[in-house]
This record gives structure tokens, C-alpha cells and sequence, in this order.
């Protein structure tokens, strides 16, 4: 299968992009489009997370029942996506359809990527090492890094949100980053019009 978008890395950032991707599945620019996220990379941050100063999610909500649910929530409300578990990248490399994406059990292609990892070193995928730089707004002492990109975007057809695009590791602001990239991939899809998806609630 050729994937229309392919997100690497299912925590806040990654999951976001995949939500809001998935949501325009019945919108007739984004129907037939194939969106895959490969979900296992490393671990998560979010992992040890506990969250009491997020708007939406109860006081005490774990960061690990986040990850769990959320993966959950995609599968059931868009199944469109399909979720890769168990998988390391190992290479992103330009090819004829766009990217090749190279884990240590398959190789998929796609014309849109979207690197959603963390900040931490070391950062390992092959054919990306050319953007890696100090991180913008880390604290020098945690020796972060990001990949070079203008708006989440690093070259045609090769995104990055969350943090490893420069943000801060906060909740809020790696959701909005993943949203942010979603919402850049369905304008381009449709024809570059500015595009966001809204469900509302049924009048009665």
C-alpha cells in the first residue's frame, strides 16, 4: 500500500495529527486518501505523565491511560487509519513516490511523512540527520534537539510536530502542534484551500 500520510510516533503530537487526519475521512478532498501511524518508536514521555493543569481531562489522568485510550478513540471513531504497532523506524529516504519509510520488519511508502517523536537523544532514523540541530526553547542542559523546519515544515512532503519540531514538552502545546500539522496536510489537500475540521453537536 502507498499511504497518503505516514506519522511517525503515536504520543501527543503523533495521535493528534492522526485524530484530526482520521476526522476528515468523509470530506470529499481527504475520502480515498490512506493515513497510517506507526505507533512503537520509543518511549513516550507521556508515559510517566500526570496531568492535573490540562483544559478537558480530568485532575489525576495518567499519561500512560492517555496512550492507552487514545489509540482506542482512533480505532473506533476513525478505523481508517490503520495503527502499525511493534515497529522501529529505521530510515526515511526520498523515493520516486515521495518517501520510503524502512522499519526493522517492513518498508512502506507514502507521500507525506510527519516526524512526531521526542526531543531526546540519541535520534537514530537514517536520512534525517542532515536537520538535526540544538533544540530552540529546550533547557540547554537537557541537551534536546529538533529538526529544522519552518512551520512544522522541513521539506516538501516531510513534517514535524511536538517537540522534536521545536516546541516546549507541555501537554497543550504538542497536541496543538500535531492539530496544526493535520490541518497543513488537508489544505494541501484540497487544493490548497484553508481547511480545519469542526464536528458540532445536532440541533434538536
Amino acid at each position: 500500500m502507498i499511504y497518503d500520510a505516514l506519522i511517525v510516533g503515536g504520543g501527543v503530537a503523533g495521535m493528534q495529527c492522526a485524530l484530526v487526519l482520521g476526522s476528515a475521512h468523509n470530506k470529499p478532498y481527504a475520502k480515498d486518501k490512506k493515513v497510517g501511524v506507526i505507533l512503537h518508536q520509543r518511549a513516550s514521555h507521556l508515559q510517566d505523565a500526570l496531568f492535573n493543569n490540562v483544559l478537558g481531562i480530568s485532575e489525576g489522568t495518567l499519561g500512560k491511560d492517555i496512550l492507552s485510550e487514545g489509540k482506542k478513540q482512533l480505532k473506533t471513531l476513525y478505523p481508517e487509519v490503520n495503527q502499525i504497532e511493534n515497529e522501529k523506524v529505521i530510515s526515511v529516504q526520498d523515493d520516486e513516490s515521495g518517501y520510503k519509510v524502512t522499519t526493522n520488519k517492513n518498508e512502506y511508502f507514502t507521500k507525506i511523512v510527519v516526524i512526531a517523536l521526542n526531543y531526546a537523544k540519541p535520534f537514530t532514523i537514517g536520512g534525517l540527520e542532515q536537520y538535526i540541530e540544538r533544540h530552540s526553547r529546550a533547557n540547554p542542559m537537557k541537551d534536546r534537539i529538533q529538526l529544522r523546519n519552518f512551520n512544522h515544515l522541513i521539506k516538501e512532503g516531510l513534517y514535524c510536530c511536538g517537540t522534536i519540531a521545536g516546541w516546549r514538552s507541555q501537554f497543550a502545546i504538542a497536541a496543538g502542534s500535531g492539530a496544526s500539522v493535520a490541518t497543513d496536510i488537508l489544505t494541501l489537500w484540497n487544493d490548497n484551500i484553508a481547511t480545519k475540521v469542526h464536528d458540532k453537536a445536532k440541533a434538536e
